[in-house]
């Protein structure tokens, strides 16, 4: 194989990683601190003198999943959390966890 079409197979792949790391950091941390660190810089913590958390659980869920497929509720899920995702997006609030059907979110 010529060593240029390798070349470009591994810069493409690298890439690709590059790109994934970057939006899993990004959906791991707030926006700022996710792209400092990209960037390769230093974040010191921060401390706030007043938070607000947000907690979210569906009353009977295991009731509810349990009558369903697990794609049902994968799909039941991801509707209710890309609906939540779209409203906080127009706050200043941070997603901080997505578990099952527990959704937390913060804001200082």
């Amino acid at each position: 194989m010529d060593l240029e079409i390798k070349v470009a197979e591994k810069t493409q792949q690298f890439m690709d990683e590059k790109n994934r790391s970057e939006q899993l950091l990004g959906q791991l941390l707030p926006k700022s601190v996710a792209a400092a660190l990209t960037r390769g810089e230093h974040v010191d913590p921060e401390a706030y003198d007043s938070v607000t958390i947000f907690f979210s659980d569906i009353v009977g869920f295991t009731t509810i999943a349990a009558t369903g497929t697990p794609m049902w509720v994968v799909s039941l899920l991801n509707s209710l959390y890309t609906l939540f995702d779209s409203v906080i997006e127009t706050f200043d609030v941070y997603k901080v966890e997505t578990i099952g059907d527990a959704y937390m979110v913060s804001t200082f």
